[in-house]
């Protein structure tokens, strides 16, 4: 099978005074913005950008189905901190892109979809799949408009990749009716897009910052609860700020909340804080609205965020109690700056102490379930043991996808370099996010985990990563079942009334090869390990399907 290319840049020009269509613009103001890359898929109201990227450096990756396309870009957003672009067609194409709209909005991800749209000068007469997109996505991105005249294109192509990273990252989504792109206008003489930098985002005021260093410098017990893209942005400051003061700096990006089974026993240990600072994290119901159990009702806490409307959810939910001691807009990250700057704060060292070791602990069992000599389907834990080894290697990302086998992977495998569902809870995305993760880093070794429920969703991207040559590794746990919607069942209702939460125990590595990729199947323990080598050593987009036991996800305690 010939593979798909992905082009050498050729550059891309337009000059001024010379007639061009809406969507030559469109190519242009992406090619200046160093876009590299669309993640798309055609469509008939978009063929003309089709058309005009021909002469232009940027390529396009095309996938099956619109919801990967934007899963793709989502993924690439998170890795890179720059918004990436994925661009569909009209009506139901776009309409397939807004579950992973709301995936990467939950996750903080920096990304600017742009849709085909119905023609312009048909609306409200019944047009060709008109849709009022602009509406539909407006509920699930940071903004969402039409652009009306292919002369305002450059501009509304602009404000979305800046919106879209800056202030708490998000999507954005520009539709562009399809005689807009087609219509020809000429190039004015400023068509310079200059630097454009997006506006430079503010600590909060020094006086707020003196109460929060007071409330820090008087507290016995602080934590600081982070969101995804503060913590992704601001890794390593994040880490100094903590070894230097001794707080505990906690990222939250799990579906689960205070019990996402990788922070350990944390859910335990929190309600003893006596402090709670968030940082452009929200006090939502992965924190219990900040009551019981999640945190203590004699807690104080502090909320800094970029946005109004996440501190006025703090005040509403906080109003009675009077525990919200300080609101404030300004940039989280650079406020931690200014907490260590002001060299005040040194939180006990037997605090921080109990906190990290909430934070890593395993229950004792799991080291048991973990073995690879036992005969029929395999416990997660046992398929997640590997992967954690190879995760020792910098040059390996790892995907978790969600469900039941995929908090399991969440909880089993730890690294830096790991992309989850997130805080949004939908499954599915982990084959593009795998894709586009070894686009971030063609040198990588990505290995994504994911349920046989999961696959079902974008499984036919194995096509996509076959014809770019983006070879990863998926390992499928295949219980058979929707597994957490059956373990609700058996939790609620008793096994005698299960139902509707079968799949058959289909063979998927077969699936792989058929469509160009590595395959390989795995009934028991000591053929797991073998299989993995073989998969890595392919160089093909590759599908380890495992038998697992329909394990509960787990559920972390220390008594």
């Amino acid at each position: 099978m010939e593979k798909h290319k992905i082009r050498e840049n050729s550059g891309f020009c337009i000059s001024a005074g010379k007639a061009v269509r809406g969507s030559d613009i469109l190519i242009q103001t992406l090619s200046d913005l160093k876009v590299p890359r669309l993640f798309t898929l055609s469509g008939n109201q978009i063929m003309s950008v089709f058309d005009a990227s021909l002469n232009s450096d940027i390529n396009l990756i095309h996938f099956r189905q619109e919801g990967a396309v934007v899963h793709a870009a989502d993924t690439l957003g998170r890795l890179t901190g720059e918004p990436s672009i994925a661009l569909v067609t009209a009506g139901p194409g776009f309409a397939n892109c807004i579950t992973a709209l709301y995936v990467a909005l939950c996750a903080e991800s920096p990304l600017v979809l742009i849709s085909g749209h119905s023609q312009l000068s048909e609306q409200g007469k019944g047009a060709f799949q008109e849709m009022p997109q602009a509406d539909m996505a407006r509920a699930v991105t940071k903004a969402s408009w039409t652009s009306t005249k292919p002369e305002n294109i450059r501009d509304d192509i602009v404000k979305a990749y800046n919106l879209a990273g800056t202030g708490r990252p998000g999507p954005v989504h520009v539709a562009v009716p399809e005689d807009v792109l087609k219509a020809t206008v000429h190039v004015p003489e400023n068509n310079v897009l200059g630097k454009h930098a997006r506006p430079d985002s503010s600590p909060i005021n020094k006086e707020n910052l003196t109460i929060l260093v007071d409330a820090l410098e008087s507290s016995e017990r602080p934590v600081a609860l982070v969101g995804q893209s503060i913590s992704r942005v601001g890794h390593k400051i994040l880490s100094e700020v903590s070894t230097s003061t001794g707080l505990p700096v906690i990222d939250m990006e799990s579906p689960r909340g205070i019990n996402d089974p990788s922070l350990g026993a944390f859910a335990e240990i929190l309600p003893e804080a006596d402090l709670v600072v968030l940082l452009g994290k929200k006090l939502d119901y992965s924190l219990k609205f900040g009551g019981d159990p999640a945190l203590s009702k004699d807690s104080k806490i502090i909320h800094v965020d970029f946005e109004e409307s996440a501190i006025s959810q703090s005040e509403k939910a906080l109003a009675s109690s009077g525990r919200l001691i300080l609101g404030s807009i300004g940039d989280p990250l650079k406020t931690v700056m200014g907490i260590q700057d002001s060299k005040r704060v040194s939180v006990n060292h037997a605090w921080t102490t109990r906190v990290q070791e909430s934070l890593d602990f395993t229950p004792g069992e799991w080291e048991q379930l973990a073995n690879l000599s036992t005969d029929g389907p395999l416990h997660p834990t046992a398929v997640c043991k590997p992967i954690q080894r190879l995760m020792e290697n910098p040059n390996f990302i790892f995907v978790s996808d969600g469900g039941e086998f995929g908090q399991w992977t969440q909880a089993c495998v730890s690294t830096p370099n790991r992309i989850i569902n997130g805080p949004g809870g939908a499954i599915g995305a982990s084959i593009p996010a795998a894709i586009a993760a070894r686009i971030s880093n063609p040198n990588a070794t990505v290995i994504a985990m994911l349920g046989d429920g999961s696959l079902g969703f974008h499984g036919i991207e194995f096509d996509t990563a076959v014809r770019y040559n983006l070879p990863f590794i998926a390992i499928i746990g295949n219980d058979a079942r929707w597994n957490a919607e059956y373990q609700i069942q058996l939790n609620d209702y008793g096994r005698e009334r299960t139902i509707g939460c079968e799949l058959s125990p289909t063979r998927y590595d077969l699936m792989v090869k058929a469509l160009g990729g590595h395959g390989e199947n795995v009934e028991n323990g000591p053929e797991f390990v073998p299989a993995l080598e073989r998969a890595i050593d392919s160089g093909l987009p590759a599908c380890i399907n495992v038998a697992i036991q329909p394990a509960r996800a787990p559920i972390v305690r220390r008594s």
